[in-house]
């Protein structure tokens, strides 16, 4: 059973594993294990796509419970009126925080989007991110002594595909476990020493208003056996307090569009 993490008569939210498909895709014709099918089982009614984690990705999953709320809830996500947080791990020291504005280029599957234009013109797309804390352990790691992470909070503020991914590789900080825009020899060192053998991106936290009662609606997921383990190892637990609900303070964080603005390391 998923973990139901708000429901009432129009929609309902859960926590997604790492590892689970929103639906079924013949990209995946051999996988059984489907979010909204469980959800429908679980709860006796259909549920209906608001917007997609990608496979390795956990945390907070919207749905609708008829067609008419998840077109008033996809109208939400499409006009940026949501406000979505995630925390990721990511290799080397970063320190401070920005709102990083940096293009990106559509990617496109070989067999899904074989048919799509492939000389779009780069899209917009901008994310925030926040330094939480940072852990350095006595592993070595490619040429480096140490094995050296940084807790992040990411808020994107668009919504392309692998944004927050490919926005910290930008950086050079890719995300832990991230076996298409990340560093192959850290993803294999964390999975063995510190045991984090998954994409280390979460989905925290989302802020909306009810697309029925208007009201303010805030949702929370909580992280995982690997993320705790993680947490605990890097002494980042008084962290934990505050991690559902970090926010930003917009009159302190400087605009940016550089490409490796307040990047102390690339390590």
């Amino acid at each position: 059973m998923l973990e139901i993490i708000y429901q009432d008569r129009w929609l309902v939210a859960v926590n997604k594993p790492s590892g689970w498909l929103v639906h079924r895709s013949w990209l995946d014709r051999h996988e059984k294990v489907f979010v909204m099918q469980t959800v429908r089982d679980q709860i006796g009614q259909h549920v209906f796509t608001v917007h997609r984690l990608d496979r390795p990705t956990s945390g907070v999953l919207l749905m609708g419970l008829s067609g008419e709320v998840a077109r008033l809830l996809s109208t939400q996500f499409e006009q940026h009126q949501l406000q979505k947080t995630y925390h990721a791990v990511v290799r080397g020291w970063l320190n401070g925080e920005e709102r990083l504005s940096y293009d990106l280029t559509e990617e496109l599957d070989k067999i899904a989007d074989k048919f799509s234009q492939p000389e779009k013109a780069p899209q917009p797309a901008v994310t925030r991110w926040r330094s939480l804390a940072t852990a350095e352990l006595p592993v070595a790691v490619s040429r480096y002594d140490t094995s050296r992470f940084t807790l992040m909070a990411l808020e994107p503020e668009t919504g392309r595909k692998h944004q927050l991914r490919r926005h910290m590789s930008h950086l050079r900080h890719p995300i832990i476990g991230d076996s298409a825009h990340g560093d192959l020899r850290q993803n294999r060192s964390a999975a063995a020493n510190f045991g984090m053998d998954r994409l280390m991106l979460h989905a925290s936290e989302l802020r909306l208003n009810h697309p029925v009662t208007g009201e303010p609606l805030v949702l929370r997921a909580g992280m995982d056996a690997v993320w705790q383990n993680a947490i605990a190892q890097f002494g980042w637990r008084h962290v934990l307090p505050d991690v559902a609900g970090v926010e930003f303070a917009s009159d302190s964080i400087q605009d940016s569009a550089s490409v490796n603005a307040q990047v102390e390391e690339e390590r």
